[in-house]
């Protein structure tokens, strides 16, 4: 059977986006790692998949190794398509550091630690993401882990 024909469903990929975007990468940095030929979320991930690597990463900045964890960890979890670069902060805020552990989370438990970071750090309820989105977050984020 074709798996291309017209009822069939396209595989979910993961979003791949420009370092300048990635939350908390100051300009400064965005230089550094464009020197040394990261300038996507994409080849951060790459290239920082394994600890020494990050460690790595973060010698040939001149950075502390804090910084590259930290922006590998939202690469990572802007690569869930409707996480991308506008929450991907969010969720590592709220102690999510990975989409193996998006993947693992229950939907409303989720959804109050991420209530709790909006209200603790902007005392703003309303721009917390509804439970819709964070569920689309954990279904995308199952879907990637299975590969």
């Amino acid at each position: 059977m074709n798996a291309s024909k017209s009822g069939s469903v396209r595989p979910l990929k993961p979003s791949h986006w420009p370092i300048a975007q990635l939350p908390g990468v100051s300009s400064q940095d965005q230089n550094l790692l464009e020197n040394c030929g990261i300038t996507t979320t994409r080849e951060l991930l790459r290239r920082g998949k394994t600890p020494e690597q990050r460690q790595a990463i973060a010698s040939e900045l001149g950075i502390h190794l804090q910084y590259v964890n930290k922006w590998v960890a939202m690469a990572e979890l802007a690569s869930v398509p409707t996480v991308g670069c506008e929450y991907c902060g969010l969720l590592l805020h709220a102690g999510i550091a990975s989409i193996a552990q998006l993947a693992d989370l229950p939907i409303h438990r989720l959804h109050q630690q991420l209530l709790r970071v909006q209200v603790a750090n902007l005392q703003r309820r309303d721009l917390c993401p509804s439970v819709d989105e964070v569920t689309r977050w954990i279904q995308q984020a199952r879907t990637l882990v299975k590969g």
